[in-house]
């Protein structure tokens, strides 16, 4: 048991330390590359922060462990808008400004509205991957498209200056890229064996480890990455991080796991932590529009996001406590 701990523990430090090596290699890769800024902010940086759940997923199915690869994905989005969100505005006020951002949420709404209707038969199956992947790809070129598009968004321009801070050299840039993946996998290995083994020992199902440990863990990148967004007066990065994030994981970080292995869905999947799911990103849609005034998340509702995380936690341990 202590060793399964340390296992987590090491592996989820350094998941986030190679996680944040990627994406920085990356990143300056793609400038010296001369790729859009905006590009860079809703394609690479997205993927980056994603990485971590879509390895320990992938991970986790390969090894028969769909409950750990379902929790991770869904939890990780909760704990994104919920958690990371809450305690950014705590720290400063999120506003949105970037017209893509805006464009994003229902976007954002309508995949996970699609991810929640594949599950009411309680399976996911390889066709149901198919779909998600299918859909991923789709957006994914709508985003290229908006990225080489759209010249003088405010995302655009965060994503530029915070690009002007980092003046790492190509050969450097690709040695991380590198150097991240092979921790990236070496770290998600050791992860998922320990979470697996701690849940054995505690006597509870996998999908409670991924949404609880796990899924904080391994979405520490976008906690990282929002935080310093924030204090570099950066709004529309801290918040992009997030969408792109749950973009990233409904569609691909799922959809990898189901197309290694499909999987029976448990019950509670869908009526507890979809549900939560699709309300928190709702209420992501009507404070970023900002339908009376500008779009913003202040301190007040930061805290309110963070008592859902909260409550949320709360009602996984009294099912668990309860069984």
């Amino acid at each position: 048991m202590l060793l399964a701990w340390v296992s987590v523990i090491a592996g989820l430090a350094l998941l986030v330390w190679s996680a944040d090596k990627f994406v920085d290699g990356a990143a300056a890769t793609a400038n010296h590359l001369s790729v859009p800024p905006l590009l860079i902010g809703m394609v690479i940086v997205g993927f980056g922060t994603s990485a971590p759940e879509m390895v320990v997923s992938a991970l986790a199915a390969s090894q028969g462990n769909p409950g750990l690869a379902l929790g991770n994905a869904y939890g990780s989005n909760i704990a994104n808008i919920a958690l990371i969100l809450g305690v950014t505005a705590l720290v400063c006020p999120i506003a949105v400004q970037s017209q893509v951002i805006k464009k994003e949420i229902p976007l954002l709404i309508a995949v996970t509205a699609l991810a929640a209707y594949q599950l009411v038969d309680g399976q996911l199956s390889r066709i149901d991957a198919v779909v998600l992947l299918a859909v991923f790809a789709a957006l994914m070129g709508w985003s290229i498209l908006q990225g080489l598009r759209g010249r003088g968004d405010p995302l655009g321009e965060e994503m530029e200056e915070q690009l002007g801070d980092n003046t790492m050299p190509l050969g450097r840039a690709v040695m991380w890229i590198v150097i991240g993946l092979v921790i990236l996998v070496g770290s998600s290995r050791l992860l998922v064996w320990g979470a697996v083994e701690i849940a054995s020992a505690l006597g509870v199902s996998d999908l409670v480890i991924g949404l609880t440990i796990v899924a904080i863990g391994t979405s520490l990148p976008e906690l990282a990455s929002s935080l310093t967004a924030a204090r570099k007066n950066e709004p529309d990065l801290a918040i992009g991080n997030v969408i792109g994030s749950n973009m990233f994981n409904t569609l691909a970080v799922v959809g990898i796991a189901g197309a290694i292995q499909p999987m029976a869905v448990a019950p509670e999947v869908l009526s507890r932590d979809m549900l939560v799911v699709g309300v928190l990103t709702l209420g992501l849609f009507i404070v970023a529009y900002g339908f009376k005034g500008p779009g913003i998340i202040n301190r007040f509702e930061g805290a309110a996001l963070v008592a859902c995380y909260a409550g949320y936690t709360a009602w996984i341990a009294a099912g668990v406590l309860g069984a």
